[in-house]
């Protein structure tokens, strides 16, 4: 059974410390609604400055969340109760699915980082377990939930521009950006993370099918590829080098690892993406150090990458409305997405930052500056954990706007996508989430007869 209702602030368990359990748990540090008592982080200066940061007691401190989940079962054996009100889970991907079966089966409520796990298989696991275990379930898609997406979504709701017909939305992720997540980091293979579509973009499906329901997605189609980062797009000039430390070209590069990383930490900048390099606060040593050795050196067209660095996804509703979504990494702009809604009465063409609706039956046009409190995401990373934190307080999943099976449902739309681009084929969004169904069960009776 979940836990009962905290009377005033819900306690979290935060399991892995890095970018994201950071940016969760500075709303910790700025407000009384919550506080972090227990952590799991296997590095051990992210993880002493992390319990520091938020006075976590030494004995609630782990190197693994296996540990801690010992600790949690020990402790509801023993004085009937659980560590914490709720779980963090901001591990890699591919560890979501473990963490995050093992805590909703001992009752805690849960707040998951995108995506919900790397395969459709795992995905409905998930689904299953936090719907038998009835317990509070938050999505770490925080495009939902900053101030400008909100009072865009306000307006769909209302219908004051009359029905939405079409959405165009365009990632622009960012040339160095992807160059550090998804060609030199730890989104760089399909095998050890999965497809750049799930794990960059998934929030982008997620808020266009919010913004389009209740129709649901009935059709997707989707091409990409990796285009530029691999070893056919290496100028001659950088002959056989393989580290921007080798390169006689590197000043002349825009991927050059001393740019992203060592001339930003020069000038005392510590924070993304040179504080995801090292254990603890970077510094031009320990940075040096790190692009010499490891992965973040390497020259981006002799990295061992095979995600797609541009796809487009395109999607017909159940109502006959149509949306269009592009993700591409050779732009100026970090994931300030482009928009445009188009509807029988008017339009909204935004940025992320600002927003303009033009009412076509008056001929009125009016720009929006929402504001942005701060905390990444335009405010949605507050915005969503915020919303977490309270729908746990009141025991109200209605509060996230979203549910476990909204949840699932977005990410069978990316699967089905990816599926339409490898495949060559439209998918049918149904029947491709009955055929995942039917492979899970098919799964678990086999397991069960072995």
């Amino acid at each position: 059974m979940p836990s009962k209702l905290p009377s005033e602030t819900v306690t979290l368990i935060v399991i892995g410390c890095g970018q994201r359990g950071k940016a969760y748990g500075k709303y910790a540090l700025q407000s009384d609604a919550c506080k972090v008592v227990a952590i799991a982080e296997p590095r051990p200066k992210t993880q002493r400055l992390y319990a520091e940061q938020h006075n976590v007691d030494k004995t609630l401190v782990f190197d693994t969340w296996k540990d801690l989940l010992a600790a949690s079962a020990d402790t509801i054996k023993t004085v009937g109760k659980r560590l914490a009100d709720a779980v963090l889970i901001t591990v890699q991907d591919h560890l979501h699915v473990e963490v995050a079966l093992a805590f909703a089966e001992q009752g805690y409520h849960i707040l998951c980082e995108k995506p919900m796990a790397t395969s459709m298989e795992d995905c409905i696991r998930i689904h299953e377990a936090i719907t038998k275990a009835g317990i509070i379930f938050g999505m770490g898609h925080v495009m939902r939930y900053s101030p400008y997406s909100q009072e865009i979504t306000k307006i769909v709701r209302s219908e004051s521009l009359g029905q939405l017909i079409n959405i165009v939305q365009v990632e622009p992720v960012g040339y160095y950006h992807f160059a550090h997540s998804y060609v030199r980091g730890s989104w760089k293979s399909e095998k050890e993370s999965s497809f750049s579509l799930l794990t960059k973009s998934c929030h982008d499906i997620d808020i266009i099918c919010n913004w389009m329901s209740p129709s649901a997605p009935a059709k997707v189609s989707s091409f990409g590829s990796l285009r530029h980062f691999s070893h056919k797009g290496k100028p001659i000039d950088a002959g056989d080098a393989t580290r921007c430390f080798d390169c006689a070209m590197e000043k002349d590069c825009p991927y050059s690892a001393k740019k992203i990383y060592l001339e930003p930490v020069s000038r005392g900048h510590t924070g993304w993406p040179v504080s995801t390099l090292v254990d603890g606060i970077p510094d031009i040593e320990n940075i040096t150090t790190a692009l010499k050795e490891g992965p973040y050196g390497q020259c981006v067209y002799e990295s061992n990458n095979d995600v797609c660095d541009n796809q487009v996804v395109n999607l017909e509703f159940e109502n006959g409305s149509t949306a269009s979504f592009t993700m591409v990494a050779f732009t100026k702009a970090i994931c300030d997405r482009r928009l445009q809604m188009h509807f029988t009465h008017g339009e909204i063409i935004g940025d992320m930052v600002t927003y303009t609706v033009s009412d076509f039956r008056t001929g009125k046009t009016k720009t929006f500056h929402p504001n942005d409190e701060g905390g990444g995401h335009g405010g949605g990373d507050f915005g969503l954990i915020r919303a977490f934190v309270e729908a746990v307080r009141t025991g109200n999943q209605k509060l996230l706007g979203t549910d476990v099976s909204d949840v699932l449902k977005s990410h069978m739309t990316v699967f089905a996508a990816e599926a339409s681009r490898r495949q060559e084929k439209m998918v049918n969004c149904v029947e491709f989430e009955q055929k995942a169904r039917i492979a899970v069960q098919n799964t678990l009776v086999q397991t069960v007869l072995h």
